[in-house]
């Protein structure tokens, strides 16, 4: 299960209006303010008062798990999503709704986002890059979706990734071109440069400061445009053949595996599946829980043993356990995200086929 210990005093107060929510703000004070009891361990927990904006809070704000009526599920579901489980299949498993287990999944992505935005490789990449798209499919098969993603060629750490809507293309029949057409009449359709505004957007964010990058890419003729986008960068652009042989010989390698192994850890990401995610925001989520265990806790060869890729990177010691990843809760207003990296945590990310997508907008959960 989760690992709820929280600390023995409470380290900053959590509301972000507060002068003293950064930590170790000298001068801070509060005051114990009884306790309440609940259902999950612990049982008891104690509660605090902010000497400064009078915010209540306890020892439960600090937890992962904090609001959580099942916190004991919160790494039975972590270790099941990426075992290619759908949320029904866990939810089965577990006793619950399926409502509850994608509460759980949506809270460990944004946990994981934030994770991964603290840790990852500070300064200039210093090692090339491979770039490519790999596609999926929102709500239904009318709905085709790209996650950009980044990979070092040598650690093969995954610096991120973003998405882009897609128009159904391919082979239909006439059928499907008139549901196509009536979709698209009803909900619009995607911004046919979305895919280089977005590459360029994952770029900019991978590598924040000019720098000159050996890139690795397949022939498709959005990824010139997106360089083109980025000023000061240079980049020696290498395209290869989407039908060249996926071997480790092959500079796409690192990508492909990346690709491989996502298709291999999500049920809804399979080709014919009834797992799909209903929304690119739940699938943006999952994938957060995918590239935090990919670059910390999985090893870089399972036959080899050589550590993960971060710590071929020299960012960690040793692999990531889920009790050290869950071990305390991250707050948005401590990790500043890129602007586009913000949509996935506030849950902005939009589905055409549903109305009105609920965003995270919690007044406490800040």
């Amino acid at each position: 299960m989760a690992n709820d210990t929280a600390p023995q005093a409470p380290p900053f107060c959590p509301d972000p209006r507060c002068d003293f929510h950064r930590p170790g703000a000298p001068g801070w004070r509060y005051r114990r303010a009884g306790t309440h009891s609940r259902l999950a361990a612990p049982h008891r927990v104690q509660r605090y008062r902010c000497g400064h904006c009078g915010r209540g809070f306890s020892d439960q704000t600090f937890r992962t798990t904090y609001w959580l009526k099942r916190p004991d599920l919160l790494t039975p579901v972590l270790h099941r999503l990426l075992g290619c489980s759908a949320f029904r299949q866990i939810a089965r498993e577990s006793g619950v709704s399926p409502q509850t287990v994608l509460t759980h999944a949506a809270r460990l992505g944004r946990h994981c986002l934030l994770f991964h935005q603290l840790h990852r490789p500070p300064g200039p990449v210093t090692e090339p890059l491979a770039l490519d798209s790999f596609q999926s499919f929102e709500w239904s098969q009318y709905h085709p979706t790209l996650f950009h993603t980044l990979v070092g060629s040598e650690s093969h750490f995954c610096h991120g990734f973003t998405d882009s809507e897609l128009r159904r293309s391919g082979r239909m029949t006439d059928a499907q071109r008139g549901r196509r057409r009536r979709l698209e009449a009803t909900l619009g359709t995607p911004d046919p440069r979305s895919i280089e505004i977005e590459v360029a957007r994952l770029l900019a964010i991978a590598l924040p400061e000019p720098q000159t990058v050996v890139l690795h890419t397949d022939e498709h003729q959005d990824y010139p445009r997106a360089l083109r986008r980025l000023e000061g960068h240079r980049f020696e652009h290498r395209t290869v053949s989407s039908r060249a042989a996926r071997t480790p010989r092959n500079p796409l390698f690192p990508i492909n595996l990346l690709d491989l192994l996502i298709r291999h850890c999500g049920a809804n990401h399979k080709r014919e599946t009834i797992a799909c995610s209903r929304r690119r925001q739940s699938a943006a989520e999952r994938l957060w829980l995918f590239v935090v265990w990919r670059n910390h806790m999985k090893h870089f060869s399972e036959n080899r043993r050589e550590g993960s890729p971060a710590m071929r990177l020299g960012l960690a010691q040793r692999l990531l356990s889920p009790a050290r990843l869950l071990a305390r809760r991250l707050f948005p207003s401590h990790v500043p995200l890129p602007e586009r990296w913000a949509d996935y945590y506030w849950r902005r990310v939009p589905t055409r086929a549903i109305a009105r997508c609920a965003i995270h907008r919690r007044v406490f959960a800040m």
